[in-house]
């Protein structure tokens, strides 16, 4: 395998929207309170926030490596230091690359939003680095859709909104739910997939603590709760109902989950449940916009 190829597969492009998302979400949000979009703000949190993503993943596929979790009888998609084509090494240099450079993204963002946002971008790095290294790793515990709502949703949203108005709003945050809720659906397929390799080797998630029953239940939620806390947002006008045209797909997703068996179909799911955040996010961005 090329090289080039190799490290793209290794940043896991079919789910960097999760990073993306919500910047777009909090842009929006913070348009429809007050009619101004400063571009290079948004043009900074996108790049800084797919950064620590990419950096995130990089760090876990190292990380799950060297831990004896990911193996290349893995039933998710192949890892490049499990698989071989990329040493440890480069790997984690490419972890603390991809940091450095949002990093330099934060240095503009800080000077033009302040404090707040170095609060925000350190504890974003941290946060990454933590979900697979230090003693207790986050993606080793059940508390993963936690760690993703909070940064993937509220601090990812409100941080985007504080960046275009040097201020923060309830419906801010609420809107930061609503897509850090599907983004926590990614990780609950991810999780549930890999189940009983983690189980074996001690990583005990969400999905292991919960057996696949009760993941079933945790997905169906995570699904719908969005459409289901949309109407709050019915203070902004009409349009925010447009995410509703996702539903059927969330409904679809739902029905796969329970019915498919746990391998490596699920891999189609976690990018199609990518894809509904996707499009539950964008939806909304031009609901807020029109």
């Amino acid at each position: 395998m090329k090289t080039s190829t190799a490290w793209f597969l290794a940043c896991r492009p079919k789910t960097l929207s999760v990073s993306l998302s919500p910047v777009l979400v909090g842009t929006a949000v913070a348009w429809h309170d007050s009619a101004t979009l400063l571009w290079l703000p948004l043009l900074a949190a996108a790049l800084g926030a797919a950064f620590i993503q990419i950096g995130t993943n990089l760090f876990n596929d190292v990380g799950d490596f060297l831990r004896g979790t990911d193996t290349p009888e893995r039933l998710g998609p192949k890892r490049a230091t499990a698989e071989g084509w990329l040493t440890p090494g480069k790997v984690r240099s490419g972890a603390w690359l991809s940091f450095a450079l949002a990093f330099l993204c934060g240095i503009y963002l800080v000077a033009h939003g302040g404090w707040p946002i170095v609060a925000i971008g350190l504890a974003s790095l941290a946060a990454g680095w933590a979900y697979t290294g230090g003693p207790k790793p986050i993606a080793y515990g059940p508390l993963g859709e936690v760690f993703v709502f909070i940064f993937f949703g509220l601090i990812a949203v409100g941080g985007s909104y504080y960046l275009q108005t040097l201020s923060l709003s309830p419906t801010a945050l609420l809107a930061g739910a609503l897509v850090g809720i599907h983004a926590a659906a990614v990780i609950t397929v991810n999780n549930y997939r890999d189940l009983d390799g983690d189980a074996k080797n001690g990583k005990n998630t969400l999905a292991v603590r919960l057996g696949r029953p009760g993941c079933r239940r945790i997905y169906a939620a995570e699904m719908l709760a969005p459409y289901a806390l949309l109407p709050l947002l019915a203070n902004l006008g009409w349009p925010t109902a447009l995410p509703l045209l996702t539903l059927p797909l969330a409904l679809r997703l739902i029905h796969r989950f329970y019915r498919e068996a746990p391998g490596p179909a699920f891999n189609s799911i976690l990018a199609a449940t990518a894809g509904l955040q996707l499009g539950f996010a964008l939806l909304l961005t031009l609901s807020l916009t029109i």
